[in-house]
């Protein structure tokens, strides 16, 4: 499969610049994050992708949005792959509210309140990692699905952080990370 982290959205903007969390809740793209979309969009035309699986905050479907729409692929909306619940941007958006801003997309696996009450700890978002890569493992066409998600998630699965706009690919048989070293 290939995994895309999300463009910059305005929380990794003021994040970054203040190692504060700014208040933003589901943080849209920035400027720059909507260009990292569309250079995602270009350097992936040429992949085989024939499912798009995208994480529920709106800096990921905005993030899939340029993507889809060049592909001609449906994007399937799944919460295993969110961010980790840790700051103001990952209060997420009503189901109902993303129903009516992305009319096309899935969203039969989310709740109306989709994302956790509380804090996730390492052990949590891990174990969702594990069960994701377990699922994308059963799937025989597996490596033409691209999931795009977030710096927590992804780090979980491969244990590698990437920065915004990036991509690469992982076979989901392979063994999970061994350490993952939780800084943002």
């Amino acid at each position: 499969m290939i995994l895309l982290r999300h463009g910059q959205s305005l929380f990794n903007l003021h994040f970054t610049a203040t190692r504060r969390d700014p208040g933003i809740r589901d943080a849209p793209l920035t400027p720059l994050g909507h260009q990292q979309a569309e250079a995602a969009a270009l350097a992936l035309a040429g992949q085989a992708i024939t499912r798009i699986i995208v994480s529920p905050y709106t800096r990921a479907l905005q993030t899939a949005a340029p993507i889809a729409a060049r592909l001609g692929v449906k994007v399937t909306v799944n919460p295993l792959v969110r961010e980790r619940f840790a700051f103001a941007c990952d209060v997420g958006t009503p189901a109902s509210e993303l129903q009516r801003t992305w009319p096309g997309h899935d969203f039969s696996a989310l709740e109306e309140i989709w994302w956790p009450a509380m804090e996730e700890n390492h052990e949590q978002i891990t174990g969702r990692a594990a069960r994701f890569r377990a699922e994308m493992a059963a799937l025989p066409d597996w490596s033409d699905t691209l999931v795009v998600a977030h710096w927590g998630f992804i780090l979980a699965l491969t244990g590698e952080s990437m920065p915004n706009g990036a991509w690469r690919r992982l076979d989901p048989n392979t063994a999970p990370p061994e350490r993952i070293v939780w800084h943002p």
